[in-house]
Formats: C-alpha cells, structure tokens, sequence
C-alpha cells in the first residue's frame, strides 16, 4: 500500500511516499480503509527529530495521527466494531500512521463516525478535540462562569477549544490578526485582542485558565492576567518532570525536565497559578463524547484547506507557515 513516510530523522526533507506492506492486526485492534487525515503541526516535527527523545517510531514510520475511514478487518477480542463501520481516531504517540491508505488502529482508541459529519470533517477532529477536552475539561477542571484564554483562536487548536470552553460554559478570551476577528467571534469568543493593534496582557484581567498554545515568551506574558488559584495548561511546553515521570523516563530526564520548566513554575507560584505540561494522549471513549456534541452541532469542525492525497507533503508545508483558519486535511 502507498503512504508518506520518512526513513530517519533529519533537519533536511526526509519524507517521501513509499510502497510499504499492509499492517497485520493483532487481537485487540482494526484495520481501517483511511479517506481523510487530518494533520497537525507536530507531523512536520516529528521528521526533523523534535520530539525523539520520548516519541518511539521503528523507522521507516508512516506519518500522521488523525484519520477517518471504514474499518475493513476487526481482531478476534474487538467488541466495539465491525466491518463497514465508518470511525475516526487519533493514533499519536502509539508509534503507528495515518497518511496511508489503510491503517492500524487500536479499538481502545477508535469512535464511531459523527452522522453528520463527512470523513473529511470527521478526520479533523481527533487530536485537536481530545488535547482540547484533556486540558481544559481533565486538567483545568473548568467550571460555569471561569475565564478562560485561549490565544491563537483562529488555528487548529483554537477554533476547537474555543466551542468547548464556550459548551461547558466558560467565557473566553483569544488573540488573533485582524481578519480572523469576525471568525473567533463567531465560535463563542468574548473577548477578542486584535495582536496587531494592542497586546492581550495589558487588555485582559482575572482569568481562571490559560492553555498555552504559542511558542515564545506568551506563556510568561499570560501571568499577568491570572488571578490567584489559577492554572496554566501548555501544550508547546517546556515539559516538566511530571510528564516525564508519567512517561516513565529515567532519573535524568525527570531531572532535565524539572530544570527546564523551573523558571515558570516558579513564575507561576508568584501568581498563586499552577503551572502543568499536556501531551495529548489517543482515548476512543473521550472521543465518542466529543461525537456526540458534533453530532449535537455544540461543536462544529473548521477547515481551511483540502489536499488530494498526492499533495499530502504540500499540505504539510502549508501547515508549517503557520496562517492555516482552522484545520488542514488531507483525502485520500
């Protein structure tokens, strides 16, 4: 079968399409005919050896983590599903891919399809939908009435969150440039900073929770809002040294990690805020939650561009510049 794939870890391009054999199921998983993937800023790091030292991949490695498709083949213990029945998953972080025409896919992380969705939609849901809901419902705890900013509004992140910060009744402040004011606007936002025009640290006060989304010195800038008893969940790091103990890493990297993510935790407690790092994990019953609100249209997926799959490492590309609305997806 054809898929993108990339045979070692380079700063240069090493990703290319491949002829590689159909996966072999075990018990416990599905094989799925992919027709759409969704793909996320960390499959155009993962090649260049970013995230190596804990994201094991047994070279060459398909790429991509978010799919949608038809399941084709079930193992012998799989309950859940069946042939023919139209899924959507996230497999990051489980050492497998999605850009491929058929793909393995762990039951423990597959959810029926949303009805109204088309696999195209469905596909660019999984990883934004469950970082989403894992740091702002599991971490953050987010309660009726808190503050929550989300910056970066308008990217693939932030158009998701900001729907279910806003579903589990939240109010929500985000930044974006001034064409993308009219859209944040309309997923729920309440209080917009035009990034262009003013910086949100001097517009914004007394916020609950922050999800860190935008690499450089805004998580520190989005201290200055916190009230006391806050918390600041990041997805862009620095990790800390409880990732690396959930992770089961060896004293060293706990040590490491506890370095790097020192100066902000200490920043942090300054503020009366608790400072956590969040790497999405796969979950398919979380995700069967997330379909039921795309099913209630309480959320809804935003896209800005479909790529043939083809031009799957140009979607990549286009990814990497940064100006994507909402998500990009490739099918297949």
């Amino acid at each position: 079968m054809r898929a993108l794939v990339f045979k070692r870890y380079s700063k240069s391009d090493q990703v290319a399409f491949a002829d590689i054999p159909r996966p072999a199921l075990k018990p416990d998983e599905i094989l799925v005919q992919v027709h759409a993937v969704g793909v996320n800023p960390i499959d155009t790091m993962i090649p260049k050896g970013t995230f190596k030292p804990f994201l094991k991949f047994k070279l060459p490695a398909t790429l991509g983590s978010d799919l949608a498709g038809i399941v084709v083949e079930v193992g012998h213990r799989v309950t859940r599903f069946k042939p023919g029945d139209a899924v959507f998953a996230s497999i990051f972080d489980l050492g497998i891919g999605a850009l491929a025409e058929f793909a393995i896919v762990p039951e423990s992380a597959a959810a029926p399809k949303p009805a109204n969705l088309d696999f195209v939609q469905a596909a660019s849901i999984p990883m934004v939908g469950l970082t989403t809901w894992q740091a702002l419902k599991e971490r953050a705890n987010i309660q009726p009435g808190q503050k929550v900013f989300i910056p970066a509004g308008s990217g693939g992140i932030g158009t998701f969150a900001i729907q279910l910060a806003k579903h589990l009744g939240a109010k929500v402040g985000t930044t974006t440039s001034t064409g993308n004011v009219d859209l944040v606007r309309s997923l729920g936002a309440d209080e917009v900073i035009d990034y262009k025009k003013q910086e949100f640290e001097e517009a914004l006060r007394n916020y609950d929770v922050v999800l860190g989304t935008v690499r450089g010195d805004g998580i520190e800038k989005s201290l200055q809002i916190l009230k006391p008893r806050s918390r600041i969940v990041s997805l862009i790091g620095p990790p800390d040294a409880a990732f690396a103990r959930a992770r089961k890493m060896n004293i060293f990297m706990v040590f490491l990690f506890g370095l790097l993510s020192r100066k902000i935790i200490r920043l942090a407690r300054k503020r009366g805020a608790e400072y956590s790092f969040l790497f999405v994990r796969p979950d398919g019953r979380q995700l069967a939650e997330i379909g039921k609100l795309l099913d209630a249209r309480r959320i809804r997926p935003v896209i800005d561009k479909v790529f043939p799959f083809d031009q799957a490492k140009e979607a990549l590309a286009y990814l990497e510049q940064g100006r994507a609305k909402g998500k990009v997806v490739v099918r297949m």
